[in-house]
């Protein structure tokens, strides 16, 4: 998948909550390495589940996302990546990427699921490059965005 044309590797700038519509909202940011950032919002649930991980702490019980990496580990499942691949009426999707002993295995599932499970695995963030480009917002725009803390 990385390899082919129109996809591109993206890497988590961070979880920053985004003034929406009179509110606050988390976004897991996005970043390609030609500098393009593209936010997508997120339930809190899963903000905090990859905040944990991008601070490298361990939080008293796993949380969901841990669990599911424990059970492929202990089946010796392999995440090979995620691609986030398309967007109908404000929904993005994404597959989670597996390798079972040679077999390759998708599964449709929340970017923000997939995104979680990718960086406890070290597993690479594939985005469709046509899907980064219409939805970059200028670094800007961004500054008005808190990083998240939640504890």
């Amino acid at each position: 998948m990385g390899n082919e044309e129109g996809v591109k590797e993206v890497f988590v700038k961070g979880i920053f909550l985004v003034n929406m519509l009179g509110g606050t909202s988390p976004a897991v940011l996005l970043e390609g390495g030609d500098g393009l950032v593209m936010p997508i919002h997120i339930g809190q649930a899963e903000a905090v589940s990859i905040d944990t991980v991008i601070r490298n702490e361990t939080l008293p019980r796993p949380m969901t996302h841990d669990l599911l990496v424990s059970i492929l580990e202990r089946m010796e499942v392999e995440v090979d990546s995620v691609f986030i691949d398309d967007k109908i009426d404000n929904v993005y999707y994404a597959r989670l990427v597996l390798n079972n002993g040679g077999k390759r295995m998708e599964f449709d599932a929340r970017p923000s699921d997939c995104i979680a499970i990718a960086l406890r695995k070290g597993a690479r963030i594939m985005i469709s490059e046509d899907l980064i480009i219409s939805d970059a917002v200028s670094k800007d725009l961004l500054k008005g965005a808190r990083s998240l803390s939640l504890y």
